[in-house]
């Protein structure tokens, strides 16, 4: 029997802190890689050697991967979706930056929230919450718009810009697809064994027909690679998981506000990335908005939760 707790105590709250903080690093991986191993590549390995750590933990522990339990369908979506998302993410970083790509799909939230009303008939936003999402609305729309009129990375900014609100939708439309199909009562290794493998083998296929293959590698590629697989997609998404079986969602989700303000950062630390007005705007109000957004209802439903899939 699992034991839930009512609180976060220390080791939820440093192992939050832990995560938000790798999701916030990774795209600056993903991004240093680019250098050596193009987008889809880079997608579909990271997927396929993340999907089969999950199956080796899975297995050690004995938790139940292939028994047939009528998720497959959602589970072919999801894992399609997911595959969309992670190609708009990568191929974007090509044209933008970290620091910018990570405010922008941070809308991910905000997209399950307005969908939950209409898909599931439940968690309908208060006037409150409407304000914050809103106003995240009204920050990302003015830093996609210094693209046109004043790019900050470079003439093509829009483009990445634009895939990672697309990378942000198509986030939320993962999300909206597990919890209103059978995937919401499946165990979370299965849901995320899904979407590493749907897309590990639809990213693989795009890009062989699609990009060059690297004919050698070095560890300015592979370290941020083999970082992204087994930090990132791996370890960090089973603490995540774990930490959603023990503790309250709704306080586990306000926590991802920090992960933008960290991507942030570490696009500014590693890469040199220049910190525009209108993005520091931006990502205060997705934070805010998040926050907002995330504030349980009289019944205490979190709104917005990004509990079931993280994306990183």
């Amino acid at each position: 029997m699992i034991e839930r707790k009512t609180e976060l105590d220390a080791v939820a709250v440093a192992s939050l802190l832990v995560c938000c903080l790798l999701w916030g690093v990774n795209h600056v991986a993903t991004k240093l890689a680019l250098a050596e191993i193009p987008p889809l590549l880079q997608a579909s390995s990271r997927s396929l050697a993340a999907g089969l750590l999950v199956v080796a933990w899975a297995r050690a522990r004995g938790i139940p991967l292939f028994d047939s339990d009528g998720t497959l369908p959602a589970g072919l979506l999801a894992g399609a979706l997911f595959a969309m998302e992670f190609a708009c993410i990568f191929v974007g970083l090509q044209f933008t930056g970290a620091s910018r790509m990570v405010v922008f799909i941070y809308l991910a939230p905000f997209v399950v929230a307005l969908g939950m009303p209409f898909l599931l008939g439940v968690e309908r936003l208060s006037p409150m919450q409407l304000v914050g999402l809103v106003a995240a609305f009204a920050g990302v729309a003015s830093a996609f718009a210094e693209g046109f009129t004043a790019p900050a990375i470079g003439e093509h900014q829009w483009l990445g810009d634009g895939l990672g609100v697309g990378a942000a939708i198509l986030w939320g439309a993962t999300t909206l697809t597990i919890r209103a199909s059978r995937l919401s009562g499946a165990v979370a290794e299965k849901t995320l064994l899904y979407q590493l493998a749907a897309s590990g083998v639809v990213l693989g296929i795009a890009s062989a027909f699609l990009e060059s293959w690297p004919t050698h590698l070095t560890s300015t590629s592979l370290l941020p690679l083999a970082f992204q697989i087994v930090i990132v997609t791996f370890a960090s998404y089973l603490l995540w998981f774990w930490l959603i079986r023990h503790y309250p969602a709704t306080q586990l989700s306000s926590f991802t506000l920090l992960t933008p303000i960290a991507g942030l950062v570490a696009g500014v630390v590693f890469l040199h990335e220049p910190i525009t007005p209108r993005l520091v705007v931006a990502l205060a109000a997705v934070a805010a908005g998040i926050a907002i957004v995330n504030r349980p209802n009289r019944q205490g439903a979190a709104r917005g939760s990004l509990k079931p899939t993280p994306s990183t």
